[in-house]
C-alpha cells in the first residue's frame, strides 16, 4: 500500500528527493486490520489517491532500481523484499534481476545492528523492553538515541530513521559497518562458511540473551539451496552424535512452547546477507557479554569433526524436506503463491515484456501463448488489478468468481468473515481514540464495498 525510499551516496548523505507512492490495493485483497490499525493507510486512501502496481513498477525500475543501486532496509531481506518479488511476480517481471542486474545488491541493516551490539557495542545506547529483554526495533533505536522519527510505521519515516541508525553505526564502529557491507555478497559469504574455521554468526532465530549471536562451524552444504548447515558450538554435539536420522529430525522438528531441546543446527543461506565474522574479531569484553568460553568451543569442535554428524544430517533434511512437500502437494496452492515454483523460460520471459509494456487499450485484445501455466493464470488477474476496463465478458465472469471464491470461501471461516470478526474484536478495545473508530469505520465501509455478490457469480 505504500512505497518509500531514498537515495544516499556510499557516504550515507542523500541525494535528491525521496520516492513516495502510495499503491491502489486490490479487490481481491482483504487488508489486515491490525496493520492498517498501525499504519493508518485506509483501502480508501489508496484508492483516492494511488497508482496501480503496474504504474508503480514502471517507475520503480525508471527511477528507483538504476544500475549500481545497493537496495538497503531494516528487515528488508526477509520482509520487504519477499514482498517485491512477489510484486513483479504477478505483475509479469522477473521476480530477482531488480536486485542482482547491473552491477545492484541488497543489504539488510538489522543484522548489522545485532552484530554491532553483540560485538562493538561502544558508543550507541542499546534499548530494551518493558521486561528488561534486549530490543533491537526501529523505534526503540531512535528512541534510546535521540533521533528523529517523526511516524513509526509510516514507509517514508521508517526509511529515514533507517538512514540516521546506519550514520550512527557508521560513525561510531566504521570497520564493523564497512566489513559486514564488504562481506554480504554471495561468494564472499560461502568463501568464509567453507573455510573450515569456527565463525561468529549473528541471525534472529538465536536467543537474545546472547544477541543473537554464537560461534558455528560448517557442517554440510545444504543439498538444494544456495548455503550450508552449521552447527552451534554453545552445544555439546555429543548427545547428537549417535542418534539416527528419524531421531536427529524429530529433534530439530520446530514445536511450538515445547521445553524440549532443539537440534542445534541451522541453515545459512547465501543470498541472504548474513552476519558474519572471523573468531578472531571476538575479544574479552565480548566473550563475557556473549557467555562463549572458547575453551567449550573448541573441546566442542573436536567432538564434531570426529564424528559422523554431518551424514546423518543431511539424511534428516531429506526426511523433512519430504514432509514438506508433501503437505504442499496435498495443499490447492493458488497461482498467486507460486513464485518459488522454478523459473520462467526464456521464450516465456520475452512474451512477459510484452505484456508489460502493453496500453489499455492493446491489453483488451492481448492473446499470449505462454508455456508456463502459472503465467496463463496470472494474465486475466494482471488485467484485472491494473486494466479493469479492458476486461470481457467473460473475463469479468471469472475474475467475479475467483473473487467469490478467495473471499467467502469457507463461509464462516471465509477472509471476509475472518475481517469483519476482527474488526468487531478491535471496536470492543477500551479506549479507542477518534481516530481508531474513524479506522475502524473505514474498513467495515471497505469489507462491504469489495463484498462479492452470488447473484453475479
Amino acid at each position: 500500500m505504500q512505497f518509500a525510499g531514498q537515495r544516499t551516496g556510499m557516504d550515507l548523505q542523500t541525494i535528491g528527493e525521496p520516492v513516495n507512492i502510495t499503491i491502489r490495493l486490490a479487490e481481491d485483497v482483504v487488508p489486515d486490520p491490525d496493520a492498517i490499525m498501525v499504519t493508518g493507510i485506509t483501502p480508501q486512501s489508496t484508492l483516492g489517491g494511488g497508482i496501480t502496481e503496474a504504474e508503480f513498477l514502471k517507475i520503480f525500475h525508471e527511477e528507483v532500481s538504476i544500475p549500481n543501486t545497493v537496495f538497503i532496509g531494516f528487515n528488508n531481506v526477509r520482509f520487504d523484499d519477499e514482498f517485491m518479488r512477489y510484486l513483479h511476480y504477478r505483475n509479469f517481471y522477473d521476480a530477482y534481476e531488480w536486485q542482482w542486474q547491473d552491477g545492484r545488491s541488497r543489504w539488510d541493516l538489522l543484522d548489522l545492528i545485532r552484530m554491532t551490539r553483540a560485538l562493538r557495542p561502544e558508543g550507541i545506547i542499546w534499548p530494551v523492553d518493558d521486561n528488561g529483554v534486549a530490543t533491537n526495533r526501529l523505534e526503540a533505536l531512535t528512541g534510546a538515541n535521540d533521533i528523529l522519527h517523526e511516524t513509526a510505521h509510516d514507509a517514508l519515516s521508517d526509511v529515514k530513521a533507517s538512514i540516521a541508525v546506519a550514520q550512527l553505526i557508521r560513525a561510531k564502529q566504521p570497520k564493523m559497518f564497512d566489513y559486514l557491507l564488504g562481506i554480504c555478497g554471495k561468494k564472499a559469504v560461502k568463501g568464509l562458511v567453507e573455510k573450515g574455521q569456527p565463525f561468529l554468526y549473528t541471525s534472529g532465530q538465536y536467543s537474545a540473551e546472547w544477541d543473537k549471536t554464537t560461534v558455528v562451524s560448517f557442517l554440510a552444504a545444504h543439498p538444494k539451496k544456495s548455503g550450508s548447515l552449521v552447527y552451534d558450538l554453545r552445544y555439546d554435539p555429543a548427545p547428537y552424535n549417535d542418534m539416527t536420522a528419524v531421531q536427529l529430525a524429530d529433534t530439530w522438528r520446530y514445536q511450538k512452547d515445547s521445553d524440549k531441546a532443539r537440534l542445534p543446527v541451522k541453515l545459512l543461506q547465501y543470498n541472504r546477507c548474513p552476519a558474519l565474522a572471523p573468531l578472531g574479531v571476538l575479544d574479552d569484553d565480548s566473550q563475557k557479554r556473549l557467555s562463549i568460553s572458547l575453551e567449550t568451543i573448541q573441546d566442542n569442535l573436536k567432538k564434531l569433526s570426529g564424528s559422523g554428524l554431518s551424514k546423518n544430517i543431511l539424511a534428516a533434511v531429506k526426511i523433512l524436506d519430504d514432509e514438506r512437500q508433501a503437505v504442499y502437494d496435498n495443499e490447492e496452492s493458488d497461482v498467486d503463491a507460486q513464485l518459488y515454483n522454478g523459473f520462467f523460460e526464456y521464450g516465456d520471459k520475452s512474451k512477459m515484456n510484452l505484456v508489460r509494456t502493453s496500453s489499455a487499450i492493446d491489453m483488451t485484445d492481448l492473446q499470449v501463448d505462454f508455456s508456463d501455466q502459472r503465467l496463463v493464470e496470472l494474465l486475466p488477474r494482471y488485467k484485472a488489478r491494473n486494466f479493469p476496463q479492458s476486461l470481457t465478458d467473460n473475463e469479468r465472469f471469472v475474475w467475479e468468481k475467483y473473487r467469490y471464491d478467495k473471499l467467502l470461501g469457507g463461509q464462516a471461516n471465509s477472509r471476509l468473515a475472518n475481517y469483519f470478526n476482527r474488526l468487531a474484536e478491535l471496536a470492543k478495545q477500551p479506549g479507542l481514540t477518534t481516530g481508531k473508530r474513524f479506522l475502524l469505520e473505514e474498513l467495515q465501509l471497505y469489507g462491504q464495498t469489495i463484498m462479492p455478490i452470488g447473484d453475479d457469480i
